[in-house]
């Protein structure tokens, strides 16, 4: 069994140093594309949470091939995470049944498409002193947002609730449709929202303070990060 060859990454990161878990909540377009990320820079300790499959419409702004068609989410991601790194099999879980008030610990990424739910989650491992930090991502079709919070600090924790004070049916009226009412994504939108947000986190990691807040318009070549 072939193994992950880092010597391109790991003197700038050794994923050694990162042994708590990483729970990715939400496996569609950010989600898929979170775990490619970090499974190439050799992580494995990773739980994988969403009850859905794969539909051909997926294809154009998640990580899912062809061949993933039909699969549930997790299983189909967990096929490629080891197709990166066979070694990704000894830490991986997988939650089929998406989020069910699980215990979470060390790193969440908050990937469901459903603020209400992410709020939820949030608000309630607020208190949660084995979470390290939490990171949301919120794509549109050319511009995204990524915020984040280190878990100890609980101004960053009150802000980080702050972010997502509105509904789900007021995210959902922002968000460009088609002529048939089908929601506006396209990959680099998303690869470039998650790669911000992946290097946000390995910077923590490797003990430097988070961004809270990176937005950027792909359209425009905008960014803006505090």
């Amino acid at each position: 069994m072939s193994v992950l060859d880092l010597a391109k990454s790991y003197d700038y990161f050794k994923p050694e140093s990162c042994r708590e878990r990483l729970h990715i909540i939400g496996c569609g377009s950010v989600g898929s594309t979170l775990a490619e990320l970090l499974a190439r820079f050799g992580l494995t300790n990773l739980t994988l949470y969403d009850f859905d499959t794969v539909e051909p419409h997926n294809l154009a702004n998640q990580m899912f091939t062809q061949k993933h068609v039909g699969m549930a989410k997790v299983d189909a991601l967990a096929q490629m995470l080891a197709e990166i790194n066979p070694e990704s099999r000894s830490g991986l879980k997988l939650a089929t049944e998406g989020y069910m008030d699980q215990r979470l610990s060390g790193y969440v990424f908050l990937c469901v498409d459903n603020i209400d739910l992410r709020r939820e989650i949030a608000t309630k491992n607020k208190d949660n002193p084995h979470i390290k930090a939490m990171f949301d991502f919120r794509t549109r079709l050319t511009d995204a947002q990524h915020y984040a919070a280190d878990w100890s600090k609980l101004d960053m924790v009150g802000d980080f609730l702050r972010s997502m004070d509105f509904s789900h049916d007021e995210a959902t009226a922002e968000t460009p449709v088609s002529a048939c009412n089908v929601a506006l994504s396209v990959a680099p939108t998303v690869r470039l929202i998650c790669s911000l947000g992946v290097m946000n986190f390995v910077n923590f990691a490797k003990g430097d303070d988070l961004k809270k807040f990176i937005q950027l318009d792909a359209t425009n070549f905008l960014l803006d990060a505090f």
